[in-house]
């Protein structure tokens, strides 16, 4: 385990954050909010460019750390953001013009998620990231998964919930919830996945044709 944990600790630091993500850390550890780690947005961004991104939904804004790694991996892309925080949306959004993000590529929706993404269109979008309050993360994924078109990802950053999903001994509903959908998205022949365990867990989910 020894190996592992320094493997995972290498793979953190060798990760060089833009100023601009590097700044957009330092206000999500002020303001308490556990933002994606530097490997995770790295992956991020590396699935991201790899499919051609164009057109995003980001469920959970934060200030925007992940959002900044999505435009770093697809900097031509329209980001629709949707968070309950208002004020993470507004130190987000001036995140995003600082790091030279256009405006006009850049759509803020404050709310609940789950009565704003019925409203979107399905099938529309080339990714869909996941990084919100964790007792809804199925249903999101649920959304998710109808808003991607094929080929489409669905992401799920924390998947590992801080390294309890893989105890046996933590049997919480969120522990138990991440399982579940674990469990499930093996099994479907709807998708291919896979689960990385960087930061603490990223779920990559894409949709078959």
């Amino acid at each position: 385990m020894a190996d592992k944990e320094s493997s995972w600790k290498f793979a953190e630091e060798i990760v060089v954050e833009s100023p601009a993500i590097a700044q957009a850390r330092l206000n999500s550890i002020e303001l308490g909010i556990d933002p994606v780690s530097p490997a995770m947005g790295a992956q991020i961004a590396v699935v991201a460019a790899a499919t051609a991104a164009t057109r995003i939904i980001e469920i959970g804004t934060g200030v925007g750390v992940s959002g900044l790694w999505l435009f770093a991996g697809a900097p031509r892309a329209t980001l629709t953001s949707i968070d309950f925080e208002l004020d993470y949306q507004q130190s987000a959004r001036k995140s995003f013009i600082d790091a030279g993000v256009s405006a006009n590529r850049i759509r803020m929706i404050a709310g609940r998620a789950l009565d704003v993404l019925p409203r979107m269109n399905e099938q529309s979008y080339d990714i869909v990231l996941v990084d919100a309050d964790p007792q809804h993360v199925i249903q999101y994924v649920e959304h998710g998964l109808r808003l991607v078109r094929a080929g489409g990802t669905v992401l799920v950053a924390h998947a590992l919930w801080r390294g309890r999903v893989a105890d046996p001994a933590q049997r919480d509903d969120t522990v138990t919830g991440y399982r579940s959908l674990l469990a499930t998205i093996a099994e479907s022949d709807a998708v291919i996945s896979a689960l990385s365990a960087v930061g603490d867990g990223l779920l990559q989910i894409t949709k078959l044709g």
